[in-house]
């Protein structure tokens, strides 16, 4: 009969604890990999905010001034983006809009501001009105009212603002 030697070999430090580590590296591997994903598929899904129009600052409304004539005005704030006979003399307006689009999904209007230049009958500015909404209604950020019914403007500033947000019939409106 044989006799079976039961002695194992002893096993090297070195060689258990080298397994140890390229099993924690592999897990720290997966996880930064998870990390970078997720940040790249949390990114994909943020708002990106885009503007479009005049984009004024407080200095460029209070540079027009009562008096000045159109010429003035227009190279102080550019030329407008329409003009209408309003009463007896003119305006000009401006007009700028905020879109907000999340990743593919299609652009929302989120924001629009009027800034109008009233000119009297002799083509000097008469007033100046900074319109946005607020609670849903069509407000003057300078006077700090809304534009009472039957005022000179009421259906072009109403006109201006009635599809804020919705999606244009013929084409996308931007």
């Amino acid at each position: 009969m044989r006799r079976i030697d039961h002695k194992s070999e002893p096993v090297s430090r070195s060689t258990s604890h080298s397994a140890a580590r390229r099993k924690g590296t592999a897990a720290r591997v997966a996880i930064v990999w998870a990390g970078v994903t997720f940040a790249v598929a949390v990114s994909g899904c943020s708002e990106t905010l885009t503007k479009h129009g005049h984009q004024f600052h407080d200095t460029d409304l209070q540079a027009v001034q009562p008096g000045m004539s159109q010429e003035q005005v227009r190279s102080t704030l550019g030329s407008p983006a329409t003009t209408a006979v309003v009463g007896s003399g003119n305006g000009f307006y401006y007009i700028s809009s905020t879109m907000a689009q999340s990743s593919f999904f299609t652009p929302t209007e989120k924001d629009r501001k009027v800034v109008a230049v009233y000119f009297n009958e002799g083509g000097t500015v008469d007033s100046v009105a900074n319109y946005g909404l607020k609670d849903g209604k069509v407000f003057d950020f300078i006077s700090r009212q809304t534009p009472a019914p039957g005022t000179k403007d009421e259906g072009i500033i109403k006109s201006l603002f009635r599809n804020l947000g919705t999606k244009q019939v013929f084409g996308d409106g931007y």
